[in-house]
């Protein structure tokens, strides 16, 4: 081994022995200090738009820092990592005295900053003057006689002058604005933000639980309830008013009960659930199993009940009367439409979950305050009850509708499974076949045709019967030339991607791409309408550089359902399949794939995430660089990885996101 080498090899065992503070490393040295350089900041103010930056160092006694320029063999040379969008700086900053002389650890001339107390002055210039907070991430080593490679980072703001010193990254990334995050030029106007979306999104989810809680009032198990629970109220209340009281109190009872079952299902799985949770194999299996489950119970084969004792003891309880007992009361019938209710409530929290954070509180919401407000409102228009359709063979029907849907949803589940393992097991074509035998059934059950166990005869079908068979005809009929490799926009997101069949070209269709002269580039597959597409990130921006092209870094899923939507609606326009295909590189980083990475690349990240898939290394890249974990996540990048434009999610407006390719391609050619 070499001397250069040991000294190399020596550094890293003290890096080791300063992340394990309660354990005491002797080197046979004097006293190793862990952090041995305390820093500082400040800011000068020329301009508007011109500052100078200022690193301000306090070194021990005895210690020394290797210069910016010292000979390029020389590990950990001070550098300055972090670029930011909208500021211009230089290579190298302004430095304090150096000198250069022979290095005995080395073994050559190094330049090393003169004193105790060296300054470094990077003077920058904004591109963007909304930006008031210029990070900085700084690569050194401090040396004695081991050497120690160290980070730190340090905020300057451009409006007190002051600058703060961190030691945790994440917390240095939290703070202030991020100036990697800035725009260049965008107004507020052009694009949504993530507050905004992630609020409509939950609007969506509530409205979509709001109509699953409608459903469920016209099943077998509840219906019959609402004019037996408004008929109680009314007749034991001492007024209408106290009636009417007493029927709100039972809707508000039923609505804790369904949000605080959407209260645990957020404790158990958490914020992060979109990505541990909806693109594991496991939990698409399991949810493809359980509603297999509920769609057979809703055909009549079985039913799902909780234990009878629960509803035993709850009954007991909710003669109890006054307030305890209406929310008993509204505990039972929790319990008694379970056979019903549950396999809707099932679905909603599936697909919450799959949204993470409160989705399955809100979807929970949404449900119970359908159930409950049919209760509220008759309880005050008692009249009302005279108008509803008495009960009959009508709710069973409603029964069965739901389960073919139910049918068709876990579809979804076991091709998200198929996806994220690759296994080609459920191709678009088969997908759709199993779909179309799915809606056929559901269309000759309601033309009558198909007669199960529970159905009552029936001599004429009724009209909405009869619109829902049209509708549902019609349906198959859609579907049918996506198997041929139509492109199905309607339901786009939900069958596997065009590019994920048996001719992902079309019946007949050619790669144009692979049969083209020009060689095919390493690491790069042919993606969405036939774009080229890299799968690894150092790969695509090597051929960006190559291309003089900018990047577009897209963070994907295989079971990403919105991602299908983006490329299938917003990528197919031409405008923007124009730019996609000769003025961007793009590169595709799949966040779900379950590919196990070569035994040397894997391991622990520096954040203390484990890295053994494919799908973990970019997940973890999208995490560190950009501080987020979503799918899709569009980024465009420069040649030297700074960002164009500020990066956007999921973008259904198709005007939208051209403009933002648009705005970031013409940052790129001016620069």
């Amino acid at each position: 081994m070499t001397r250069k080498a040991f000294i190399i090899l020596s550094s890293l065992i003290v890096l080791m022995a300063t992340a394990v503070s309660a354990q005491d490393f002797s080197f046979g040295i004097s006293e190793v200090t862990v952090d041995p350089v305390q820093w500082a900041g400040s800011v000068e103010k020329k301009s508007d738009t011109e500052y100078i930056l200022n690193y301000e160092a306090t070194i021990e006694e005895g210690w020394y820092i290797y210069a910016q320029k010292s000979p390029a063999g020389i590990p950990f040379n001070f550098e300055f990592l972090q670029k930011d969008a909208g500021v211009s700086r230089e290579k190298f900053a302004q430095e304090s005295e150096t000198k250069t002389a022979f290095d005995e650890i080395f073994e050559e001339d190094v330049i090393k900053y003169v004193g105790q107390n060296p300054v470094l002055s990077m003077p920058i210039t904004l591109t963007d003057k909304s930006i008031t907070i210029v990070k900085s991430v700084i690569n050194y080593q401090v040396c004695k006689e081991v050497c120690i490679p160290q980070d730190f980072y340090i905020a300057h703001n451009l409006k007190t002058g002051k600058a703060k010193v961190f030691t945790d990254y994440n917390e240095f990334e939290k703070y202030g604005a991020t100036p990697a995050q800035k725009d260049k030029g965008d107004s507020d106007d052009d694009y949504e933000d993530d507050e905004s979306t992630s609020n409509k999104g939950l609007w969506t989810v509530f409205f979509l639980s709001f109509l699953g809680g409608l459903a469920a009032l016209f099943t077998p198990c509840v219906f019959p309830m609402i004019p037996m629970t408004v008929s109680y109220f009314t007749k034991q209340s001492k007024s209408r008013a106290a009636g009417i009281r007493n029927a709100i109190i039972y809707g508000i009872s039923i609505i804790i009960i369904y949000v605080v079952i959407g209260l645990t299902v957020t404790a158990i799985f958490g914020a992060t659930a979109i990505v541990e949770v909806s693109t594991s194999v496991t939990f698409n299996l399991v949810f493809f199993v359980l509603l297999v489950v509920f769609a057979i119970s809703f055909f009549g084969a079985f039913e799902i009940m909780l234990p009878q004792k629960w509803a035993n003891k709850i009954d007991r309880k909710a003669d109890r009367g006054g307030y305890l007992g209406i929310f008993f009361m509204a505990l039972a019938l929790a319990i008694v439409s379970f056979s019903c209710t549950g396999p809707i409530v099932g679905v909603a929290l599936v697909q919450s979950i799959t949204e993470g954070g409160i989705t399955p509180i809100i979807s929970m919401l949404g449900f119970s305050s359908a159930i409950a407000l049919p209760f509220a409102l008759f309880a005050m228009f008692p009249g009302w009850l005279n108008s509803l359709p008495k009960s009959g063979g009508w709710l069973n029907t409603v029964k069965v509708v739901l389960g073919f849907l139910e049918l068709g949803l876990a579809l979804k589940f076991l091709s998200n499974a198929d996806l994220v393992v690759d296994g080609n097991y459920l191709p678009r074509e088969v997908f759709l076949v199993l779909l179309i035998a799915i809606m056929i059934g559901l269309a000759l059950y309601l033309f009558g045709k198909i007669k199960l166990a529970h159905d009552t005869e029936v001599k004429h079908i009724s009209v909405g019967r009869l619109l829902l068979g049209i509708l549902t005809t019609a349906f198959i009929l859609y579907l049918i030339p996506g198997v041929w490799g139509a492109p199905l926009k309607l339901i786009s997101g939900f069958p596997p991607p065009m590019n994920y069949s048996e001719s992902p070209y079309g019946i007949g269709g050619q790669n144009t791409l692979s049969n083209s002269s020009e060689e095919f580039p390493d690491n790069a597959e042919i993606g969405p309408h036939g774009l080229l597409s890299f799968t690894d990130y150092e790969a695509g921006m090597a051929y960006a550089r190559q291309e003089n092209k900018p990047v577009l870094l897209d963070f994907t899923g295989k079971a990403c359902v919105n991602c299908r939507r983006m490329e299938e609606l917003v990528w197919s326009k031409p405008e923007v399949l124009n730019l996609l295909k000769n003025d961007v590189v793009l590169i595709s980083l799949y966040g779900d794939s379950q590919e196990e990475l070569p035994k040397e690349e894997q391991g622990v990240s520096a954040s203390g995430r484990r890295i053994k898939t494919v799908g973990n290394k970019w997940s973890n890249f999208q995490i560190e660089r950009y501080n987020i974990v979503a799918a899709p996540y569009y980024v465009m990048l420069d040649h030297d990885e700074t960002l164009l434009n500020k990066p956007v999610g999921y973008t259904p407006n198709a005007k939208k996101y051209e403009k933002w390719l648009e705005k970031a391609i013409i940052t790129f050619n001016n620069q």
